[in-house]
């Protein structure tokens, strides 16, 4: 018999955590350590002696360190003290998570959300302005809710390391076999739908009225709220009182939901601009129109468009993603193609920006001489994405409801951004339908700690190392959706 001293165990319990040259001193240490313990103990101890119980390992962990630990003990622990109704759920979660489809192809999803939802009694109709999904549950007279979840996911290579992580490639709509994951949070909303869904059927004595399931497809193509709605979704099925919706926060801590007033989403415009020229050798630029020259010319003054003609009262954001032009160091080319992305909120403030860019790029492609056939062309997507406006009413309804049940410390006013998201279409038809998506956290207390305090970045939404923190997101989403849900029934 022998005693770990404490600074043994210190020793021991954290070899684990040194790396290299250090670690081989450290494994020496403790060896002769445990040896000279052993010695000592052997020297001066009595059969009868009672050893005090060992304390607990000292830890002395980096940030990193504790973040490396913490995934460990919820991959290990994630499970225990669950609810039967949560751990259905989670489990639900992970199978999504690690079955993704690409955006219009999302049909495997769609018969599995179909077929929970049949066997929680709703009456469920696929196919639904493509592959969407509507699931309708009466309960007697009173209000219509509609909850929104979207199904699709991202040509993202997932690299989290998860061991639910998603190890799928499918061809997308154009026949390109890609890599596929759930990096924009789709399986969490999916997965809350689903178990606000469950607590409504099963709680049929707490509400009155009728729920809406809608799983829409090709969010992230900005296509299958529209798709929906002119397949008769609110024709066909009956139009809300209310729209909800929520959407996880790759910067709010996991437990916390976080509500904007007004427009919380922004417009997305996604523009092509054909640059033509007259292409030759690099060495005799006076015999070209050079279309790489004229295409700074257009990124330049497209910033002008913001800081001089846009009042600084109305946000909007354009920005150049992508430049494709030329082939070889000394052949000057006869085309060059930029790709934006235009940001707003209003309406006036995006048709004044699309106008401006027309005008700009028209107007620099004759000052460079180009003739009337060859002037710039400025081609706007069919992948406009309205912005999401959140009814001022609602918002504050649904934000004081969940304060007084939550507690104001996880009820948070959040500021407007400039992502995009299609839900906003579900509130635009006359006569407009109050809706209001909200944000759910899905980041750990401790990363969030460590990021406020620099140690750690933290992925991004449609980052390939998104992981939400499953249980307290989807415990959270699911409490605050039905809280929101019983709410707006009892009127």
């Amino acid at each position: 018999m022998f005693i770990l001293t404490p600074t043994l165990r210190f020793l021991t319990a954290n070899t684990a955590n040194i790396r290299g040259k250090n670690a081989a001193r450290m494994r020496f240490l403790c060896a002769s350590l445990t040896l000279a313990t052993l010695i000592a103990c052997n020297n001066n101890k009595t059969e009868t002696e009672t050893l005090p119980p060992p304390q607990e390992a000292i830890e002395v962990q980096t940030p990193v360190e504790a973040i490396t630990k913490e995934s460990t003990n919820i991959a290990q622990n994630e499970e225990e003290g669950v609810s039967k109704e949560l751990q259905n759920i989670l489990e639900i979660y992970k199978y999504l998570h690690a079955n993704p489809e690409l955006s219009l192809l999302e049909n495997k999803t769609a018969d599995y959300l179909a077929q929970k939802l049949t066997a929680l009694g709703f009456e469920v109709t696929q196919g639904v302005g493509g592959t969407g999904v509507v699931a309708v549950l009466e309960n007697g007279e009173g209000k219509t809710l509609l909850i929104r979840a979207d199904m699709d996911a991202l040509p993202v290579k997932e690299q989290t390391n998860l061991d639910y992580a998603s190890t799928i490639e499918m061809a997308n709509a154009q026949g390109k076999v890609q890599p596929v994951m759930h990096a924009c949070g789709h399986d969490i909303h999916m997965s809350v739908a689903l178990g606000v869904a469950q607590r409504l059927a099963t709680q049929k004595n707490t509400w009155r009225g009728r729920l809406l399931i809608v799983m829409q497809p090709a969010e992230e193509v900005g296509k299958g709220a529209k798709m929906m709605i002119e397949d008769g979704l609110f024709v066909r099925f009956a139009r809300p009182d209310y729209n909800l919706a929520l959407h996880t926060n790759s910067h709010l801590a996991a437990g916390e939901v976080g509500i904007v007033s007004g427009y919380a989403l922004a417009n997305v415009d996604s523009v092509n601009i054909h640059i033509h020229g007259v292409g030759g050798h690099g060495a005799y630029p006076q015999a070209t129109k050079d279309p790489i020259i004229l295409a700074a010319q257009i990124v330049m003054a497209l910033q002008t468009i913001i800081s001089r003609e846009i009042s600084p009262l109305d946000p909007a954001v354009i920005t150049v993603g992508s430049i494709h032009g030329g082939h070889k160091h000394n052949i000057i080319s006869d085309k060059v193609v930029l790709q934006l992305t235009l940001r707003s909120y209003s309406e006036k403030v995006r048709a004044q920006t699309i106008a401006a860019i027309l005008r700009i790029t028209e107007g620099l492609g004759r000052a460079a001489g180009m003739p009337e056939d060859k002037l710039p062309e400025v081609e706007v997507l069919d992948e406009f994405t309205p912005a999401s406006f959140n009814d001022p009413k609602l918002a504050a309804r649904v934000q004081a409801n969940l304060t007084a049940k939550m507690g104001k410390e996880r009820v948070l006013s959040l500021d407007p951004v400039m992502g995009g998201e299609d839900f906003g279409r579900f509130g635009q038809l006359e006569p407009k339908i109050p809706s209001l998506i909200f944000w759910l956290g899905a980041v750990t207390p401790e990363k969030m700690q460590n990021f406020r305090e620099g140690y750690i970045t933290l992925p991004s939404l449609h980052s390939p190392f998104f992981a939400p923190d499953p249980l307290p997101t989807l415990q959270t989403g699911i409490e605050a959706m039905h809280m929101s849900a019983l709410d707006l029934f009892e009127d």
